[in-house]
């Protein structure tokens, strides 16, 4: 007994020797960058605490708004110290412009969590890579093939059967008329399935056994991913800690990454043997227009199996491109109808006008389509305000210095993390006039509609980011975030249940999600029945 009693604390001290020498490494290692880094004309920040760095940001649950707090203290740039990690927080239009524009190939490079990592199999994706060939390669082939007006004019059909669905169920199920309905799971479910049809041309079904829908299932998903990376993860701040995993967020992130790789396979297995061809095919009951055009998984398929290196990818990159697609195409679309409905719910008069729009602009007699959209000048403001106050990504997706530069004035030495806190810049009093009014009719003045839309040129409005890492999903993500709320707007009558009361406060993430899911009572609006058919 006394000898397992002596290795026991043989074995203990034995860690605790090493824990303490690693800490000892981490703190020559701080001691010798930051002395290294002072010597550079850094921009001001809060001290931070040896080894650690700025401890406040390990608790956070509100990156945004502890930002925002931080610049009233230091000005719309300053430094954080995490670990032996340089980081700088940008805030205002003029500064944004010199990372996003001026530098824009310097800061061009990605600074991706571990749960990035891994759920991007390895930074394969366009999110996460560094700027370089390969992310050109992926970005220029997406961009060029999948979001083309061509294409996306091409898979309309597909779109629109999947809304159709949607208030088509709404109307026939008695269970939901009249009760109270999660708009989230609603809009997830529809673009989940949109995004099949879009993908391999139908909603193959791909329910687990002991489920109920993919799209319920995903929107956990989703929701639990974007947590994992909003988390400030000790074992970013101090990679030689990262086999400890001491929050669990790797452990998270592998268990979501292998989900995802599981109804990819299962998806590509299916498409294969089920030997699929849009030639001459219809597609959910109708002729799909520019049937000739091939879906984006037979795109993606040809691109991963191209033997010339220069064109083909990789099939991490291959399943990479496509969890990005699922969740960009799905994900952030589904918060900001959320958001936007959660808007007008507060506020009914606004909501009275859209509802007057659609009438005039689709007429009581009709269903929405595409064509309607770029006449719904109302409703596309309502949208740029919604994403104003609740920008999806509110200090988008960190970026790296791949050389030294600057920023204001400020070094910035290689390496750098940058951030760029939207949110702030969206709210600020400077900027706008009663920032955190929702008022829609701020984007139909006179000489500021068309100053505002979503290519990221004016760095007052960023909802989507700017420059070479913009999202490259804008030109779907418009088009069904309009169809989606039009289609939903136009149809039914929403109103909060007896006794309800509107819950606007934010959920952390990534993505930014409202904290309670938002839960309203839908009742026909259109007085002929046929129309939900």
């Amino acid at each position: 007994m006394a000898l397992r009693v002596d290795d026991a604390s043989n074995n203990e001290a034995a860690i605790i020797t090493c824990l303490v020498s690693m800490l000892a490494v981490v703190y020559f290692a701080w001691n010798v960058n930051k002395s290294r880094k002072a010597n550079a004309k850094l921009p001001p920040g809060p001290r931070g605490l040896p080894v650690v760095g700025y401890l406040p940001f390990l608790g956070t649950t509100d990156l945004h708004k502890k930002f925002t707090e931080l610049s009233g203290v230091y000005g719309p740039i300053f430094k954080l110290w995490l670990g032996n990690k340089l980081c700088v927080v940008v805030s205002s239009p003029s500064l944004v412009k010199q990372v996003v524009r001026d530098q824009d190939t310097t800061f061009a490079d990605r600074d991706p969590p571990i749960s990035g990592l891994v759920t991007s199999f390895g930074g394969n994706d366009i999110t996460w890579s560094n700027y370089g060939p390969e992310w050109r390669k992926l970005r220029k082939f997406f961009v060029g093939k999948m979001m083309s007006n061509a294409s996306l004019d091409a898979c309309y059909a597909l779109r629109k059967h999947e809304v159709k669905n949607t208030i088509r169920d709404l109307y026939n199920n008695g269970n939901k008329i009249g009760k109270p309905i999660d708009i989230g799971e609603l809009s997830i479910a529809t673009l989940v399935c949109a995004m099949q049809n879009m993908l391999w041309g139908e909603a193959l079904e791909l329910k687990e056994k002991g489920t109920t829908n993919l799209g319920v299932e995903l929107k956990f998903k989703f929701a639990e991913l974007m947590v994992l990376l909003g988390t400030p993860n000790i074992s970013d701040i101090f990679p030689m800690l990262s086999w400890l995993d001491i929050q669990g967020i790797e452990r998270r992130a592998k268990k979501i990454s292998l989900w995802f790789e599981k109804i990819i396979n299962s998806t590509v297995e299916k498409y294969r043997s089920k030997d699929f061809n849009v030639e001459g095919k219809e597609r959910a009951g109708e002729n799909f227009e520019g049937s000739r055009n091939k879906n984006f998984l037979q795109l993606l398929l040809e691109l991963q199996e191209n033997e010339d290196g220069s064109s083909s990818i990789s099939m991490n990159q291959f399943k990479a491109v496509l969890v990005d697609i699922i969740t960009a195409g799905t994900d952030t679309t589904t918060t900001m109808v959320e958001w936007t409905m959660a808007e007008l719910m507060q506020h009914p008069q606004i909501m009275k006008k859209v509802q007057e729009e659609l009438a005039q602009v689709v007429g009581m007699d009709s269903c929405v389509e595409e064509f309607h959209l770029p006449k719904l000048k109302y409703l596309d403001a309502v949208v740029k305000e919604s994403s104003r106050l609740h920008p999806a990504v509110p200090l988008l997706l960190p970026r790296r210095a791949s050389e030294s530069g600057s920023i204001g004035g400020y070094n910035i030495p290689k390496d750098t993390t940058i951030m760029l806190n939207v949110w702030e810049i969206h709210r600020d009093p400077k900027l706008w006039d009663n920032p955190l009014q929702f008022r829609p009719e701020r984007f139909l003045d006179d000489g500021i509609a068309s100053k505002f839309d979503y290519s990221g040129n004016n760095f007052q409005y960023l909802p989507f980011g700017s420059g070479r890492r913009m999202c490259a999903g804008i030109p779907l993500a418009e088009r069904m975030l309009m169809f989606v709320l039009a289609s939903l707007l136009h149809s039914f009558e929403w109103e909060l249940p007896a006794g309800t009361k509107l819950n606007l406060s934010e959920k952390f993430g990534i993505v930014i999600k409202k904290k309670e899911p938002l839960v309203a009572i839908p009742t026909p609006r259109l007085s002929n029945s046929e129309l939900y058919h």
